[in-house]
Parts: structure tokens; sequence; C-alpha cells
């Protein structure tokens, strides 16, 4: 019998009996046809628990704690619709940050003593931009919700739909201190971005009166790092504001499509 399996109680009882008249293992062992290995596991559990039979276990010790599952149900509540792979993404992003190589260190930190001490008029002139994707309606593949029994007919577990899926629009936005931009939309989202660019920054500076020597910040996608785009600034002299990679994108546009998209 394969020592990872539990004895039948009568044959562990049997082995204690004779270890108890006087037996040593290779006795019990040869009598009763076990291997030698599961007659001393099972009489030192004898030994230490007065017993033959596994000890009852608690299970695989839980991997979220309080706190965990505390915003795991919070998320839930507010979003039934949020997929496990989001809750998951979450969890692991919470209370952690970007990996820093010692590179990005020092780039941050000689961005931050760079800008240490910037007055507000200077952050005055950065014309910050940004794009999004904006679903007209509902959304576009199979969504499950997490919800109590009994609640499935309740408006937040519901997603209402319209024929042919409502579509969706890519967003080019861009603002200031002075104000914000109109927004250009793209329905098929292939543009390429100096080409929104093109059609949209420099209008965009001249109606927030940005002046002389605006700064122009986006963040480090890879469409705004592309050769064509940097091309694109540069023949058109558009200073850009360098942003350390791996940094946090601190870019408040981000607010202002969150409000949007409410």
């Amino acid at each position: 019998m394969a020592k990872t399996k539990q004895l039948f109680k009568d044959v562990s009882d049997k082995i204690v009996d004779l270890h108890n008249a006087g037996m040593g293992y290779k006795t019990i062992t040869k009598q009763l046809g076990e291997n030698v290995t599961t007659v001393g596991a099972i009489i030192r559990k004898w030994k230490k628990h007065k017993r033959t039979v596994n000890l009852t276990r608690s299970g695989a010790p839980c991997k979220l704690s309080p706190c965990g599952v505390a915003m795991i149900m919070r998320m839930l509540r507010n979003q039934p619709r949020t997929t496990q792979e989001d809750l998951v993404n979450d969890l692991k992003a919470a209370g952690k940050v970007h990996l820093l190589k010692k590179a990005y260190v020092q780039a941050r930190l000689k961005f931050a003593n760079e800008h240490l001490n910037d007055s507000e008029e200077n952050w005055v002139k950065v014309l910050r931009s940004d794009e999004t994707k904006i679903k007209l309606f509902g959304i576009n593949s199979t969504c499950c919700v997490w919800r109590r029994r009994n609640a499935a007919y309740d408006p937040k577990n519901i997603i209402p739909t319209v024929k042919h899926g409502g579509g969706n629009i890519m967003l080019w936005g861009c603002f200031s201190a002075k104000g914000t931009s109109s927004q250009h939309q793209r329905d098929d989202g292939r543009a390429m971005y100096h080409q929104i660019l093109g059609e949209n920054l420099l209008p965009s500076a001249r109606a927030l009166k940005m002046g002389r020597g605006w700064v122009f910040q986006h963040d480090n996608d890879p469409k705004h790092t592309a050769k064509a785009t940097k091309e694109w600034l540069k023949k058109n002299h558009i200073k850009v504001l360098e942003w350390p990679s791996q940094s946090p994108d601190l870019n408040p546009i981000k607010q202002l499509w969150r409000e949007l998209k409410v």
C-alpha cells in the first residue's frame, strides 16, 4: 500500500498493538506486509497524537488578506461587471510600483531636480494631451456580473443593448491651465498620430492663446515616441516636456476623460 494513502483504521490499530507488544518496525513489516516507512509513520503519529487516523486539516491558507477581500467586495458592489482578470490585475497593482532600474531612478531624480523650483507660470505654459476610446453604447462582448442571489434584474446588473452594438470612437484632446481644446474624433482609430497633431495641436494652442514658449506634454506611448512623430514635432519647432521612462502617469487629462465617460 502506498505510504501516501490512509491505511484502514483496523490495520493502523494493529500496527500500534504489535508495537506496544514489543515488536520492532521490521518485524511488524514482515508480519503485516506493509512498508517499513509507513509503519514508522503510523507509530510516530500515535505517539504524538494518540490516534492513528489522519488529523482534520484546515485546508490551504487563504491567499487574500482581509484588506484584499474588502477591496474585492467594494469593487464588485460598485462595478458588478468587473472581470476576474481585472480583479487580479488590481490586486497585483495595489501597493506596487513600476520596476525601477538604476537608470530609471536616476532619470526620475534628474527630472524632479530640474523642475523642483518651477513657478506656477512655467506650468501654465504646458499643453497636455492624451487619447481615449469611448464605446457609444454598452459593450461589444459577452459580459458576466457578480451579484447576490435573486438580484438578476437589479438595474446595475443589466446591460441595455442596441442593434449592431453601437460602435465606438477614438478621441484626442488637450488642455492647459487656460482651458480645454475641442476633441478630435476618429471613428476608425486608424489615423496616424502625427496627422492628428498636424490637424489639431497647433490650432488648439492658438485657440487657447498659449503664446510663445509653450511646452507640449504626452506620455511615452509607442506612437508618441515614433520616428514620424518626433520628426513632425521637430519640424514644427514644438518643445516636448521630457517624461522619464517607467514614471507614474501624472497627466491630469485622465481625470477629464473619466468625467466624460461617466
